[in-house]
């Protein structure tokens, strides 16, 4: 949900808005917002939904159709399209409603999945949907905690302060005097949401199938992981334990404010907050007005998020600039905590790991400690994925740590991903979305900003040993390779005498693989092939020339076109030997 704006702004854009745009307004939520209701047709959603899918799947087959475009096609053409799928992407998104706009908030994290024209798109996607009445909130509050507003709460503004797909946010005071903001659940989200990923299953399980797009890709653990993170989002008592957790962590730091969450008024479609306006931290000027420096809350912001990506390992998945304001003392203040993210303790040790593997420009440690993260999956040759990230370690290593851009190695990174096995947890991908959405809101703030300088310090602090201890890290690097050398060099011995074992049973193989012998022997089994489609052609036109000759011509008809298949076959075989030389 967005900062909170001030309470008379929805007023004011009523009063000053034409009445033309109003009507247009009106007629645009009237066509894109069929979702927007109370109860849901599953008929109706499965029209809806898998009408959307065959229709990406019929732009997807034409892509690569060269007829489809006008004059030839040409890679302009081809980027071209593929922008306007990714906008007609987003759009349907959000005509399809809540369910759809957050899988595409989650899809724009996933480039190592997704082309970048389609992840630049849905990163797009707003979040902002007309609200729905007060009279709707009234009766899901009141059904929660079986009272009536007025007795929760003495005063209760019917219009919300901000409205989002999942719910909309409600000023109101509390019977002991506390200005809150209430947030309440869009009436029928999870019936909607019950409905929906249902279908999605479907859809799942569609393209797992398929022989090209289901290869190398876990469509239903992709589906698994979005549905989690859906229903957690909807969780408002999730949300407020997320709050307290996020406030916890932050209580030492007077510069970071984090609402209060009043469980007394809280359910699962209800969670009543502390009311702590502020300017939103990309409206500059009023910072500006305020008297507020723009360069210190530029780096306060990206020290507040390694602060808790880095020591506390629990981080606000979705740090957009609407989540994050300024209050009138300077200090950050946080909101909505649906999506947070958690970093496991072997994760910290293996994302060590990754650091001292890029420092030594070691595309080998780089890839076991991704391995061993789970951000990459493990295939039979890994040697193209290795001379990947040693491409890209060679390829960004020329510079120093501190003059490095998140966004621009994030962008190189999922191109290098894309399409080849790297499968980056949730978490990774959240991280670096958030890294780059910070990089670029403190860039808007400071246009000198670097977010690499200001994360030196943490990754030098990340790399000493997890103690704290004041010997430098590369003592403690030292200290652990020699261990480990130490180890390898104590249990060859055995490992040897395991080997020589195996070879006496006959439990070892040995597979020995030659790209050029593989070439050569595909070459001659392919001529093998083709000669002997040669000599069937020549044996059925001589056979359709003598049936010809001898009056059966229905016969001989039969027997070239059986000539002419064959012949399709063969020039066909030949086409595809011509381009197995080509790429060798």
């Amino acid at each position: 949900m967005s900062a909170y704006p001030n309470d008379s702004k929805l007023k004011r854009y009523a009063a000053s808005t034409p009445s033309a745009q109003r009507a247009a307004d009106k007629a645009r939520k009237d066509k894109a917002y069929r979702w927007n209701r109370e109860s849901y047709s599953h008929q109706r959603r499965f029209l809806d939904i898998w009408g959307f899918v065959l229709t990406l799947l019929f732009k997807l087959w034409r892509y690569n159709k060269s007829w489809s475009y006008q004059g030839g096609v040409t890679e302009e053409k081809q980027v071209h399209r593929r922008r306007a799928q990714a906008i007609w992407i987003r759009e349907t998104f959000l005509d399809l409603g809540p369910t759809f706009i957050k899988v595409g908030q989650l899809f724009s994290t996933r480039a190592d999945l997704f082309p970048s024209e389609y992840v630049e798109e849905l990163s797009k996607l707003q979040d902002k949907v007309p609200a729905f009445s007060y009279e709707q909130a009234e009766v899901m509050i009141e059904k929660d905690f079986g009272k009536k507003v007025s007795q929760l709460y003495r005063t209760f503004d019917p219009i919300p302060l901000a409205a989002a797909s999942l719910g909309q946010v409600h000023k109101a005071t509390l019977h002991s005097g506390e200005e809150v903001v209430v947030k309440v659940q869009r009436p029928g989200l999870r019936q909607l949401f019950t409905v929906d990923l249902q279908i999605l299953r479907g859809i799942a399980r569609f393209f797992q199938n398929h022989p090209d797009w289901g290869r190398g890709r876990d469509w239903l653990g992709i589906y698994e992981e979005c549905s989690r993170i859906l229903w957690e989002e909807i969780d408002y008592l999730n949300e407020g334990s997320n709050a307290d957790t996020f406030r916890r962590n932050f209580r030492a730091y007077d510069w970071v404010k984090v609402p209060r969450v009043y469980w007394r008024y809280t359910s699962p479609r209800v969670v009543t907050l502390e009311y702590i306006p502020g300017i939103k931290i990309s409206h500059y000027e009023a910072l500006e007005a305020a008297g507020l420096d723009r360069k210190e809350l530029a780096h306060m912001g990206a020290k507040a998020y390694l602060q808790q990506l880095l020591n506390d390992g629990f981080f606000h998945a979705d740090p957009h600039p609407g989540n994050i304001a300024v209050s009138p003392e300077g200090a950050l203040i946080f909101y909505d905590f649906g999506m947070m993210g958690r970093i496991k303790s072997n994760i910290r040790e293996q994302l060590m790991e990754t650091l001292f593997g890029i420092a030594q420009k070691d595309g080998d440690r780089v890839m076991n400690s991704l391995v061993e993260m789970g951000a990459l999956a493990v295939v039979d040759d890994m040697g193209p994925v290795r001379r990947s990230i040693q491409y890209m370690l060679d390829h960004f290593m020329d510079k120093p740590f501190e003059n490095q851009s998140v966004s621009q190695i994030s962008e190189d990174l999922y191109e290098i991903a894309y399409d080849q096995p790297f499968r980056f947890p949730a978490t990774f991908t959240f991280v670096m979305r958030a890294f780059s959405t910070l990089e670029g809101v403190g860039k808007g703030l400071d246009p000198e900003f670097n977010f690499m300088e200001v994360a030196k310090p943490f990754a030098m602090q990340l790399m000493a040993d997890s103690n704290g201890s004041n010997s430098s890290s590369f003592f403690n690097e030292l200290g652990r390779q020699a261990a480990q050398v130490s180890s390898t060099a104590l249990s060859l011995p055995r490992r040897i005498e395991d080997t020589i074992e195996k070879l006496e049973q006959g439990d070892l193989r040995i597979r020995v693989r030659s790209i050029e012998s593989d070439r050569i022997l595909r070459r001659m089994s392919s001529i093998q092939l083709g000669t002997n489609y040669t000599l069937l052609i020549s044996a059925f036109t001589l056979s359709a020339t003598i049936l010809f000759v001898q009056g059966y011509v229905g016969l001989a008809v039969v027997v070239a076109l059986a000539a002419s298949a064959l012949a399709f076959v063969l020039i066909r075989l030949l086409m595809r030997l011509d381009r197995f030389d080509r790429m060798f």
